[in-house]
Formats: structure tokens, sequence, C-alpha cells
């Protein structure tokens, strides 16, 4: 098999780890006239670029990508805790991060298999492997949806419309799925507003309401309602993408390793386990950006205002330095660091609940008996720059 051409074409391909492994070796940090852009795959690379404090989530000639400037998506981008550094990051990323503190993990398995349960029933991706593929990306808006207090007859409207807003974040993204996303953020944005203006109906203990009385603490000036819309919408969003992958991945991983199968379908409680060694060995999100402020020195490396840094994740938690025999699936694994869910200060404090969820329909499909061996072929990724998501037959492939 050949290797990929570059770190952002690994992410789709069947097998990026040997290239990658070569990254770790021989260029923890170049870079990479090709893309225009510094690499930093080594754990240690890595690390020292998601910690210092000249790098930052969004260049500061454009905070918004131009192509969402006038409308609804760009309202919501601007407002996202992950895309904002500084004061304003501050007060959003406390407000995330104690809502998020506030959700029982044995609540959020619970609805995690209420969801999967109801959705394997409606979609029967048993009998069809294509319905995986929408399943994964349900089950995630499903369960997050009902976390934040959303009436379930909205669900499955929100769900089409998480896929286009989601779809016109991206980089690559062609005309056509920015103006789809544009509306479905217009979409979502109208739900959100009016589900916070009539907040007497959502549950108090809903994450939304949660979310809305964390900001108001610390606002710091920011427009609460609007604020506490565009996190709700980008906690859906993140968990839709880093849980459908995080479902399929751990799925080919079990159908290629039918020891560790056998033994999860006979002791449920090895799950989560096998869920934390998959974020390390073929996680969701391979790599993420940082933008330079100022010439400084990054990771060893002398970087000038307005470099980017591709942070390749998954080569990072691959490096030997840190995971012996990285190339070997070991749920056991001691001391495990994984870098899936980032670092310092924009480190994602979603680890529970997307592993609970994701543990949701895994369970799910084990417990269907679905044969595994049809999963463990080749298969297509979802095209993507940084999320590696299997999608079990091209034809399902819209989500």
């Amino acid at each position: 098999m050949t290797l990929p051409q570059s770190p952002v074409a690994a992410v789709t391909h069947p097998d990026p780890y040997p290239y990658y492994a070569r990254l770790v070796a021989d260029r923890p940090l170049h870079h990479d006239r090709e893309l225009g852009l510094w690499v930093a795959s080594s754990a240690e690379a890595v690390t020292a670029v998601l910690s210092h404090d000249a790098c930052r989530v969004r260049p500061v000639s454009e905070p918004v990508p131009r192509a969402l400037l006038g409308s609804p998506a760009a309202d919501i981008f601007r407002l996202l805790v992950r895309m904002n550094d500084g004061a304003s990051h501050c007060p959003l990323k406390q407000a995330v991060s104690a809502t998020l503190g506030t959700v029982d993990e044995a609540r959020a398995l619970a609805l995690g298999r209420k969801w999967a349960r109801r959705l394997f029933e409606e979609l029967a991706p048993a009998s069809l492997p294509g319905g995986l593929t929408d399943f994964a990306f349900r089950l995630s808006v499903h369960g997050v949806g009902e976390l934040l207090g959303m009436p379930e007859a909205h669900l499955p409207r929100v769900a089409d419309w998480m896929s286009d807003f989601v779809r016109c974040l991206a980089p690559a993204s062609s005309p056509e799925q920015v103006e789809r996303g544009r509306v479905a953020a217009g979409q979502l944005l109208g739900l959100f507003r009016e589900w916070l203006f009539a907040r007497h109906a959502l549950p108090a203990e809903s994450l939304l309401s949660t979310l809305a009385r964390e900001l108001g603490r610390r606002s710091g000036g920011l427009d609460v309602g609007e604020a506490v819309a565009a996190n709700g919408i980008g906690l859906m969003s993140q968990a839709y993408e880093a849980g459908a992958g995080l479902f399929g991945n751990t799925l080919r991983v079990l159908a290629a390793h039918p020891e560790w199968r056998e033994r999860v379908v006979a002791n449920s409680g090895l799950l989560g386990d096998v869920l934390r060694e998959v974020l390390r060995y073929d996680p969701p999100i391979q790599n993420t950006r940082r933008f330079v402020v100022r010439d400084d020195v990054v990771a060893g490396g002398r970087m000038r205002a307005g470099d980017v840094i591709l942070v390749v994740l998954a080569a990072a938690n691959r490096d030997p330095r840190v995971h012996p025999s990285p190339e070997r699936f070991d749920p056991f694994r001691p001391e495990r660091e994984t870098r899936s869910f980032g670092a310092g200060v924009h480190a994602c404090p979603g680890e529970a609940l997307a592993l609970a969820l994701a543990k949701a329909g895994v369970e799910r499909v084990l417990m269907s008996r679905m044969p595994f061996e049809s999963l463990a072929g080749a298969v297509t990724y979802r095209a993507s720059a940084n999320a590696r998501i299997p999608l079990f037959e091209p034809g399902s492939a819209r989500l």
C-alpha cells in the first residue's frame, strides 16, 4: 500500500499510521513546502504547540472564515469557545467546562442507550450496513440534543441541519455546501433562540439552561443569549463528527481484532477500555491547526507571525517515546496519554460524554450480532481534512 502524499491526505487514507510513524521518527517538526505550513507530529512537538501562547486557534486577520461572513453560520462561529482566544475565551471556556462537568456519566450512558435502541430499530443498520453511517451521526445529535433540553420532535430535523452546518465549516467545502450550511445555521439559530426565549419551558437541569446560568455569571460583556445559542450548537457539532468517528473506528478495530470483540461480548465492562484505546490507536480527530501571532520559537522551530502549524494529534498518539509498541492495540495499556481531545487551554472537556454515547452505540451493534466480518474489509472515509469517519457504504455518504 502506498503511503499518503501529505498529512492532510493521511486523514482518509486506508492506513496512515506507517506514514505518521515516519513523521515522528524523521521529521517531528518540519515545514512542508507544498502545503505551505509547519507540521508538528511528535508528542513533544504537539504538546509544545498546543500549550504555546503564540499559537492561536484562528488567524488574527480572519477570526471568521470569509466564506461564512454575512450569514448565520458566521454568527455562530465567532462565538464558539473553541474558535476564540484571550479575554473572550476565558469566560466561554469556564462556562462550557462547568456545564459539561454537571453531566452525570450514568445518565449520559442511559440516554445514549435509549437513542441507540430507538435509532437501531428505525434505521435497521443491522440489515443494511450503510445504515450504520446514518446511525452514527444521528446518535450523537439525539443524545446531546436531549441533554441540551431539545423537544424530541425537533431532533430529526436538527440532525439534518447539523449535517449541512458541519460541512460548511470545513476549509475545502464547495460553494454549494457552504450555502446549504449557511441556511442550516439560520434554522439552528432560530430554534435555539426560540428555546432560550422560552427558557421556562426548558428543564432546569438541561445543559442549555445550565450553560445560560454559568455564562451569565461570567459574561464579561458578552451577549449571553447569543453565546449560549452558539455554544449549544457548538457542543452538538463537535459531538457530531467526533462521536461518529469514535463509533465507526471502534467497530473497525473490533472487526480487525476478533479476540477483543469476544472479550467485550463476554464482559461489557471492558468496552470503556477499548474505546479509550481507540482514541489513541485510530482517533476520530486526526489533526488540528494553530496560527502563530508573533515571531517566536515554538517547539524548537523559529516561527514568524502568520505561520500556520498543522498539529497531527494522531501521530503524537503513536509516538513510541510515550507509548511503546504503539502499533499494538492494547486496551490495558498503562499510563495511556492521548491528545485526541487536544491539550492546553483549548483541550475539549467533552471526552466523557463522547465516550458514553459511543459506548451505547457499540453496545447496540454487538447485541445485534451483526456479522463483523462485513466491517473488516476496505471502507471509504468521509471526505475531510481532519476527521476520520468510516462510511460503511459509500452510497450512504450524504452525512
